[in-house]
């Protein structure tokens, strides 16, 4: 019998690719990352045997119990760190994730920089914009995006492969989808983190990468 989370990934991705083809959008595949935190690897286990590779965590601690042995035993799983990231986890991050989506600031781009050159790997990094300008969100705001970007590339030679963002909870996604497009292709970044359970159909619209989708395979979190 299939297990519930794989029937779920398989129906959303049947709607992505039907939504891409009445888009007609050629060459364009993108990944779905299985937001899993606070699941049980019981429950992460039958989508890896299944063949899913991405999945997101967002608290380090967590994660380290739950994926170290996971990822010995299946090497082409990737990670994606999704949560809020504190400087002092940084070093845990390196050694277990393949992707930070939550770069926010200039002193976690120095301590990823220095943990960086300690260890000898780099990791693929998303700097999170604050599009909808929320006091109550973490993100670089629209205005200093370009200079801060400059900076992680040229003062702590980070891989950033692209931006993320989690929109204001007003049913405009699209507005925000749309701006986070245009700033992608200003910067020309080639992956974008954006579209969740609620909106990642229209976030197809706008040519995201990396899908973040949990309540959806998972169901509602406890």
């Amino acid at each position: 019998m299939f297990h519930k989370t794989i029937n779920n990934l398989d129906l959303i991705n049947k709607e992505i690719q039907s939504k891409i083809s009445k888009l007609n959008y050629l060459n364009y595949n993108p990944k779905i990352i299985a937001i899993c935190k606070t699941f049980p690897i019981s429950d992460v286990l039958p989508l890896i045997n299944h063949g899913h590779v991405h999945f997101g965590e967002n608290k380090v601690q967590e994660s380290i119990a739950k994926w170290t042995d996971i990822k010995n035993d299946f090497k082409n799983i990737k990670l994606h760190m999704v949560g809020k990231l504190q400087s002092n986890k940084v070093k845990h991050v390196l050694s277990l994730f393949d992707y930070i989506h939550s770069l926010d600031n200039i002193k976690l781009a120095e301590k990823i920089s220095n943990e960086q050159q300690k260890v000898g790997k780099k990791i693929k990094i998303f700097i999170q914009v604050n599009i909808g300008n929320e006091t109550q969100k973490s993100g670089i705001l629209e205005e200093n995006l370009f200079s801060f970007y400059e900076k992680c590339i040229n003062d702590f030679n980070l891989q950033i492969e692209g931006l993320m963002c989690i929109p204001p909870n007003d049913n405009k996604s699209e507005i925000y989808f749309s701006k986070m497009r245009k700033l992608s292709d200003q910067i020309n970044l080639p992956e974008l983190s954006m579209g969740m359970s609620g909106d990642y159909l229209k976030a197809c619209e706008y040519k995201t990468t990396f899908f973040r989708i949990g309540s959806k395979i998972f169901g509602e979190r406890n």
